[in-house]
């Protein structure tokens, strides 16, 4: 069990990670030994993750999911097959933890009037400092 929230946990059996060859630093190592992990995780038949929560990681994924609700993660920032492992895991649980935390509902809110006169009262300054600025036919001759 890969533990999300004190309240979420994922079954490891949900998550597929398949083991390719990274391109980057290794040496002649990295032409032979398959260090890049891509991890795959169904996140629509996911049976660990409600409804809500599915929903707000579809949208979090973004190109990293495919049509069919697979989530790809891949990693390849170290050399070694379980830092990779580790750190796709890592993305993974990162980013469920973020699409199980609820968007702060946004209360409508309205200026005060006095804050409201203060403004008009600021653009009618600004006018009239403008206006004063302004060169008048009178004064071309």
């Amino acid at each position: 069990m890969i533990a999300i929230t004190p309240s979420l946990a994922l079954d490891e059996s949900e998550i597929q990670l398949e083991f390719v060859r990274a391109a980057g630093p290794g040496g002649q190592n990295v032409n032979k030994v398959a260090t890049a992990v891509q991890l795959r995780f169904d996140m629509r038949g996911s049976p660990s993750l409600p409804a809500e929560v599915k929903a707000r990681l579809v949208k979090l994924a973004g190109r990293r999911a495919n049509e069919d609700g697979v989530l790809v993660i891949t990693a390849r920032r170290y050399r070694s097959q379980e830092q990779n492992r580790a750190d796709a895991i890592q993305r993974l649980v990162k980013l469920i933890q973020k699409a199980a935390t609820r968007p702060r509902v946004r209360k409508a809110t309205r200026a005060s009037s006095s804050a409201r006169a203060a403004r008009v009262d600021e653009k009618k300054r600004r006018g009239e400092t403008k206006r004063r600025r302004r060169r008048h036919p009178e004064d071309w001759e």
